[in-house]
């Protein structure tokens, strides 16, 4: 029993980690996201800050929900394949990099085809809105029940999906990482269309995410429910985006003392009072 436990507690050490690595995410998504919300339709900025931003959000939301799978392939694997959990959720967190990478390839080309067009004053209003609806009826889809599936019931996952070694780790890491991503990528969406700046929206679909991955009994009631949320703040946003709590209306009076997305935090990125300056001073914004 001695021997049993301890091997029970050496399998913990990479799940506690993991969840510290979490915390440690939230706190630097809180502190490096301050005052940076500037509401749906907020600029990317340059790559590099972007994907770093992404990787501790993604560290911060997701890796809370992968935890009982991660900890499953723990108890799973040889004793002397102690980080093989740490690669498995490297494997993870580098599919939803490679997720970053498409979301911020098609935020620039939508602002290099529409740029004006995009306003909220414009259209804006009208695709986030439109994203939140496209996000609630993706999970009523059978696309969703699938990928969810597959994150509600880790053990078949690990089963057909195993491989030996480090590299084979984050291999699974990296296939799990993608139904997870199959499973959440409307939520995300959702999350730039409220504002992926903001840390409340953050939170909110971070929970979201965790409820519908761990809640087994009435999981159908479970992903209907978010569909409603999701729809009730769709309409929201198109009709009456003032009477959404915590949304940063885009050229509103919270806007004022707010910095750029790009401009406070971005290298070679500056904002200037009286007008929107988010391009590098090379170009002529310095």
């Amino acid at each position: 029993m001695t021997g049993a436990a301890a091997a029970g507690r050496a399998r913990l050490v990479p799940v506690a980690l993991l969840l510290l690595l979490a915390g440690l995410a939230w706190w630097s998504s809180a502190v490096r996201m301050a005052g940076m919300d500037g509401g749906p339709g907020t600029p990317p900025g340059a790559l590099g800050w972007f994907l770093g931003i992404w990787v501790v959000m993604m560290a911060a939301m997701m890796l809370p929900s992968a935890t009982a799978t991660i900890a499953l392939y723990a108890r799973m694997v040889r004793r002397s394949a102690r980080t093989a959990p740490l690669a498995f959720a490297a494997g993870y967190l580098l599919t939803w990099t490679a997720v970053g990478l498409l979301a911020y390839g098609v935020l620039a080309l939508g602002r290099a085809l529409l740029g004006p067009e995009l306003a909220w004053d414009g259209a804006g209003r009208w695709v986030a809105g439109a994203t939140l609806l496209a996000a609630a009826a993706y999970e009523l889809t059978p696309y969703k029940d699938a990928c969810l599936s597959r994150c509600r019931h880790p053990l078949g996952f690990l089963l057909g999906a195993w491989r030996d070694g480090l590299a084979g780790a984050v291999a699974m890491g990296a296939r799990h990482g993608a139904w997870c991503a199959g499973c959440c990528w409307a939520l995300m969406a959702a999350l730039f269309a409220l504002g992926a700046m903001s840390l409340v929206w953050m939170a909110f679909v971070a929970a979201l995410i965790a409820i519908e991955k761990t809640v087994i009994v009435g999981r159908r009631a479970v992903t209907g429910a978010t569909a409603a949320i999701l729809l009730v703040l769709g309409v929201a946003v198109i009709a009456a985006p003032a009477s959404v709590p915590g949304l940063t209306i885009p050229g509103g009076p919270a806007m004022g003392a707010a910095p750029a997305f790009a401009g406070a935090a971005s290298p070679g990125y500056v904002s200037r009072p009286g007008r929107s300056c988010r391009g590098p001073v090379s170009a002529g914004c310095g």
